[in-house]
């Protein structure tokens, strides 16, 4: 059953599907995708070419937009758009720590999640696209881990696209999660330093926390074991527009005084765990370094075997002496698995 609504501007449509979790067997367990249909209010009953939108991550489920907002305002002057769910995320049978049991011990959770990847999300598009389009091809919007969906699709099902548009995702052919890394670490020094260079009160307070971290090591109130580690990674703030600014709010009140002495603020312990769990999108820690993968070759961990060769984000030392903090950026690592409770 389809639902129609309307929001500022656009006319919305609740659409499931119902697909084979393993595409080599089409009679085996299925799953359900969904998907948001959108279409300018005024042209609701309009021909016009469709566009399936294929999120970042992975892990993410599709934006969930108000009204006309931000890139889609642009799209919906030419196309119908899917706001596509990807298997696993938003309400497309969601995999998580509460779901995930179902299917057994380790080794059988670890067979499904095989089934997430972005070969089979390419063939989920295949799969709804003669119901969606009556046959037709149509373009493709692949964001960032979207953008590595839409270079698959290219490859092995160029006859269902009539275009492909990709931001931010555009894999290399030949590179491995290692090289990645080696690039990236760089680069998130850089972007340390630039924060800093901004806002160079927040050095003295990045290692003030830090200390007290390494000291301390709370639980936040959600579970999460708030390590220094921890504390780095919110670096990947720093890859967004607005992040550094987001950043050096958030440090500037990170302390209160208590009756016990000076402690971390519950404003900030709930800033922070908002910022760092994995909750609401564990698929993307599982499967995000394993789209740099080449091959067979497992990525073994990169981004934190990486790490050790870059001796300037080993914190101990930092504090040992009188560098500033780096931060860290977009990498899943080992702790995570220790530290957040949703994983």
């Amino acid at each position: 059953m389809t639902v129609s609504y309307r929001q500022p501007g656009v006319v919305l449509t609740d659409r499931r599907f119902s697909v084979p979790l393993d595409h080599d067997d089409p009679a085996g367990e299925r799953i359900e995708l969904y998907a948001r249909e959108v279409v300018p209010a005024a042209r609701g009953g309009a021909e016009l070419p469709w566009l399936v939108y294929l999120q970042g991550g992975p892990g993410f489920g599709a934006t969930r937009f108000h009204g006309r907002e931000s890139w889609l305002d642009r799209a919906l002057r030419d196309f119908r758009v899917l706001l596509l769910d990807q298997r696993g995320t938003g309400s497309s049978t969601p995999a998580n720590r509460q779901t995930l049991p179902l299917r057994g011990g380790p080794r059988e959770q670890a067979d499904y999640l095989a089934h997430f990847r972005a070969d089979s999300i390419v063939r989920d598009c295949e799969a709804i696209r003669p119901e969606v389009t009556g046959g037709a091809p149509w373009t493709v919007l692949g964001q960032s881990f979207g953008g590595f969906c839409a270079t698959h699709y290219l490859s092995v099902a160029p006859e269902g696209l009539a275009g492909a548009l990709i931001t931010g995702g555009l894999p290399t052919l030949d590179g491995d999660a290692d090289a990645v890394y080696r690039a990236a670490y760089p680069r998130m020094a850089r972007k340390s330093a630039a924060h800093y260079a901004r806002y160079p009160q927040d050095v003295e307070r990045a290692r003030r926390i830090a200390a007290y971290l390494a000291e301390h090591e709370p639980v936040l109130s959600g579970g999460y074991k708030l390590t220094v580690p921890a504390f780095q990674s919110l670096g990947i703030l720093l890859g967004t527009g607005d992040g550094s600014h987001r950043l050096h709010y958030l440090m500037e009140d990170a302390f209160v005084r208590t009756p016990s002495g000076t402690a971390l603020s519950d404003a900030f312990q709930e800033n922070v765990q908002a910022l760092l769990s994995y909750a609401g999108n564990p698929l993307y820690a599982v499967l995000h370094e394993a789209i740099y993968a080449q091959g067979e070759r497992p990525t073994a961990w990169a981004a934190e075997r990486v790490r050790a060769e870059f001796p300037r984000f080993d914190a101990g030392k930092t504090l040992a002496g009188d560098e500033p903090l780096l931060f860290t950026g977009e990498a899943v690592q080992r702790w995570m698995f220790d530290s957040d409770p949703a994983l």
